[in-house]
């Protein structure tokens, strides 16, 4: 037994087509498919009591609203299965996800699994998204073992995902308490592995605000996860330290911009600092132009766009986790 486990959050017009889609898995394995109704105000509940009257393997668990964290585990809880998935309510699994994701712990040392997104949307914004995430996954690859897995498409066995507590739920929003998750099991030794083939269809940001406020929002939850986990502050397997680097540099490239406009003392360390992002992002530009998109004269303007976003939400949670205290850990 199997148990898949779905939290939801007014996803009345998202959640059905991710249950349709695990409903028709390609597998002789048995499953069951638990989605965790987090205070919805729409239709949801209703919804889900309709799939459940069908197919029995649908179960619903309804909680007062108190997060993603707490619904995910509030399903762990419950499951039967040995095996416990993770995916999310505006994802769509292919056919064979469950196949492949739990035929990593045919070897009984794998503690977890990670797996893909895929895209099919046009807008630029969208698809610069999944060429970032494609180039995140290039890198995964290079790892025997992973120690970050996202909800999206994320296996665990239950009994070590209960032993280390699951998801903290101090986090309030689905947002950096996957990776939390990921550091603690990564720092108690288990061994995480990444499974391309594991694919979930997800609508991206399509446009360039949303983006900017996700990555503003990740790199806040962020600073969360490290406190907790400090010795991921350095390197994780997830995130390039030129990403890093280039949101710290962000701010002094707009000084140095803003102070060349009045002084032309200024105009070297502008083109220094230019020099430093432009050598930082280029082998995500270069990655960006093999898959022979339109993006080319675009991605500029998003990697920095980006830089900035991050950089201003790297500022505030600091702030807030660091000097204010303003979440206890």
């Amino acid at each position: 037994m199997y148990s898949i486990i779905i939290p939801t959050f007014n996803g009345e017009k998202r959640v059905g087509k991710t249950i349709e889609a695990l409903l028709s898995q390609n597998t002789d394995k048995a499953f069951e498919i638990i989605v965790v109704n987090d205070g919805s105000s729409d239709r949801t509940l209703e919804l889900l009591e309709e799939y459940n009257k069908k197919d029995q393997r649908v179960i619903i668990l309804d909680q007062k609203n108190a997060g993603p964290a707490a619904a995910r585990n509030n399903g762990a809880k419950h499951a039967q299965g040995d095996i416990i998935l993770f995916t999310d309510d505006d994802c769509i699994p292919e056919p064979d996800w469950l196949e492949h994701m739990i035929r990593p712990f045919e070897d009984t040392e794998i503690a977890g699994a990670k797996g893909t997104y895929l895209c099919a949307q046009k807008e630029d914004v969208a698809k610069f998204v999944q060429i970032e995430y494609e180039f995140k996954y290039e890198k995964l690859k290079r790892h025997n073992t992973i120690d970050t897995i996202d909800t999206y498409s994320a296996a665990f066995r239950k009994d070590i995902f209960l032993e280390l507590g699951g998801y903290d739920e101090t986090f309030p929003v689905a947002c950096a308490e996957d990776f939390e998750f990921s550091y603690r099991m990564s720092g108690k030794g288990h061994k995480m592995v990444f499974v391309p083939e594991a694919k979930v269809w997800h609508h991206h940001p399509d446009t360039l605000k949303w983006y900017l406020q996700k990555k503003y929002k990740f790199a806040y939850w962020r600073w969360l996860a490290i406190k907790k986990n400090p010795g991921k502050l350095k390197n994780d397997t997830h995130t390039p330290n030129t990403m890093k680097y280039n949101a710290l540099n962000a701010p002094i490239l707009l000084l140095s911009f803003f102070f060349s406009l009045f002084s032309d003392k200024w105009t070297k360390y502008f083109l220094m600092s230019l020099g430093v992002f432009a050598f930082l992002s280029k082998d995500f530009y270069f990655f960006i132009l093999r898959k022979k998109t339109e993006l080319k004269t675009k991605a500029p303007i998003y990697i920095f766009g980006r830089a900035v976003a991050q950089f201003l939400g790297i500022l505030r949670g600091f702030l807030d986790i660091f000097i204010f205290n303003k979440y206890k850990c």
